[in-house]
C-alpha cells in the first residue's frame, strides 16, 4: 500500500471518530434532558432535538465508514432521512394530544389589554 492510501484512510477514521463522539455527546445530552427536566413539554424537547442530532451523527459516521470501505451506505442515509422526518412530526402530535387532553396546560388566548393611561390596546399594541 502506498502512503496516499494510508493518509486518506486515516482522515476517514478521524472523521468517523469525530462524528461518533459528537453524536454520542448529543445523544447523552438529550437522554439527560429526558431524565432530568421537570414537565412533559421540557422532557419532549431533549429527545426530539438533541438525540435526533446524535443519532444522525452516528448514522453519518456509519455511512462514511461503509462508503469508504466500498460496501454501500445507502441504508444509513435512508434511516437518517426517516428519522429526521418522523421525529418532529411525532413530537408535534404528542404535544397536540396532551394539549387536547389537558386544557389547563393551554396558554390563554390573546385578549385586549389596557395601557397604564387607560386606553384600550389591540392585539398588535395599537390604540383602538
Amino acid at each position: 500500500m502506498n502512503s496516499a492510501a494510508l493518509e486518506s484512510g486515516a482522515w476517514v477514521d478521524w472523521i468517523v471518530a469525530v462524528l461518533l463522539v459528537g453524536g454520542a455527546a448529543f445523544a447523552l445530552v438529550g437522554s439527560y434532558g429526558l431524565a432530568k427536566l421537570s414537565d412533559f413539554y421540557k422532557r419532549l424537547h431533549g429527545p426530539t432535538k438533541a438525540t435526533t442530532l446524535g443519532v444522525g451523527g452516528v448514522l453519518l459516521a456509519s455511512c462514511i465508514f461503509f462508503m469508504s470501505a466500498g460496501r454501500g451506505g445507502t441504508e444509513q442515509i435512508l434511516v437518517a432521512l426517516f428519522l429526521f422526518i418522523t421525529a418532529p412530526v411525532s413530537a408535534h402530535l404528542l404535544v397536540k394530544a396532551v394539549l387536547t387532553l389537558n386544557a389547563a396546560d393551554r396558554p390563554p388566548p390573546p385578549s385586549l389589554r389596557s395601557d397604564p393611561k387607560g386606553s384600550t390596546l389591540g392585539r398588535d399594541g395599537s390604540d383602538q
